[in-house]
């Protein structure tokens, strides 16, 4: 077919795998063309949509988000090119003022003059958001290793449909709160009643997930922590393998005793 490409060339020179491409076309989110033979084939309009498609799930939103706002319409090529290009400038804006910033720390550092109170307040926002990114990038690296395209896909429509207004951040620092308040006392007894209560809390705390997750998706939640010291990178769900591995004990010694 002319001015297309094959499947096989499609994810050499995009990075996407043949599943993920077979997924979006299982959703109905994109359409290759197809040979005498069956095989798949992409031309510019398919491609362009597909670009669309990643560039919706890069900002945020879910495939099924995504289909109810693709669904029977023409793909703005240029109005997309035109947010991500703006979307870099933002970044490269921030990039930029942090690294004024520092430079005029260090300047004044170099010639011996006090830091007043509101650059070190300066130093600290641009530190939370360095941080915030750092933290999301930690994340993709953890989850792309155990959970395919596919899995992602559905933990994020999963996500969508916990209650509006949900606070992940709010969430993270009780998870951070739990895991700090395990640590510091341990060693324990699993079998113990305080072990217990940690238990009852994390459960507690779990539960947005477990009445959305199917099965499948808390299996494989448990297999990524299980395998927490072998993480690509250290991003920080709030405990660490420590803290995991005597929930798991705790939680057996909880469910024996009925």
């Amino acid at each position: 077919m002319a001015d297309s490409l094959d499947i096989a060339a499609v994810t050499r020179l995009t990075g996407l795998t043949a599943r993920a491409l077979r997924f979006y076309e299982a959703r109905g989110l994109v359409e290759p063309l197809r040979t005498a033979s069956g095989r798949r084939h992409y031309d510019a309009a398919a491609l362009e949509r597909l670009n669309l498609i990643l560039s919706l799930k890069k900002a945020g939103l879910t495939l099924a988000q995504i289909q109810r706002l693709t669904a029977n319409r023409r793909i703005d090529l240029h109005g997309l090119i035109t947010a991500q290009l703006d979307h870099l400038e933002a970044q490269a804006r921030r990039i930029s003022d942090a690294q004024a910033l520092l430079v005029s720390v260090k300047s004044r550092i170099d010639r011996g003059e006090p830091i007043d109170a509101e650059t070190f307040c300066s130093l600290i926002r641009h530190e939370q958001q360095d941080t915030t990114t750092m933290s999301q990038d930690q994340w993709k690296a953890v989850t792309d290793r155990y959970f395919t395209p596919e899995e992602q896909a559905e933990w994020a429509e999963k996500m969508d449909a916990m209650t509006p207004g949900f606070d992940n951040e709010a969430y993270a620092a009780q998870w951070k709160d739990l895991g700090d308040a395990i640590k510091a006392a341990l060693p324990m007894d699993p079998a113990s009643e305080a072990a217990a209560g940690f238990v009852a809390r994390w459960f507690e705390l779990l539960k947005p997930f477990t009445q959305v997750a199917s099965p499948a998706m808390m299996q494989g939640t448990m297999k990524m922590y299980d395998d927490m010291p072998n993480w690509p990178v250290q991003a920080d769900p709030g405990f660490d393998s420590e803290v995991w591995a005597f929930i798991k004990l705790a939680s057996a010694a909880r469910l024996a005793k009925g």
